[in-house]
């Protein structure tokens, strides 16, 4: 089993910057597989950014040159640097694992950007 914590979400005004973190506990021992989603209300759960089971990084069009994922693989841990925030950018934001044994979600975390 794994455990996936976010933190650092909250309000911000457009054009401001963020930082999200996902700690990642029990049975893992690579950052690789962790990605971050949202979900804006209304709409589909959709992919931020990742990292590829192969370690490469995947980002979704809409955040390419302002959103930086980064991790520590001896912390377990993986960050979203978020730049340059619009009002489009607000939702909840679930940091996610996937692997042979399943499709861990964490409990997710809101990211406001005020226009």
């Amino acid at each position: 089993q794994v455990q996936l914590v976010e933190s650092g979400g909250g309000l911000v005004q457009a054009g401001g910057s963020l930082r999200l973190s996902c700690a990642a506990s029990g049975t893992i021992f690579s950052i690789n597989g962790i990605g971050w989603y949202r979900q804006a209300p209304g709409k589909q759960r959709e992919l931020v950014a990742r990292f590829t089971s192969g370690g490469a990084i995947a980002y979704a069009d809409s955040v390419l040159g302002r959103f930086t994922i980064s991790g520590d693989n001896a912390k377990n841990t993986v960050y979203l640097q978020m730049n340059s925030l619009k009002s489009e950018d607000t939702a909840v934001y679930y940091c996610n694992f996937r692997r042979y044994d399943g499709n861990y979600w964490g409990q997710g975390t809101q990211v406001t950007v005020s226009s």
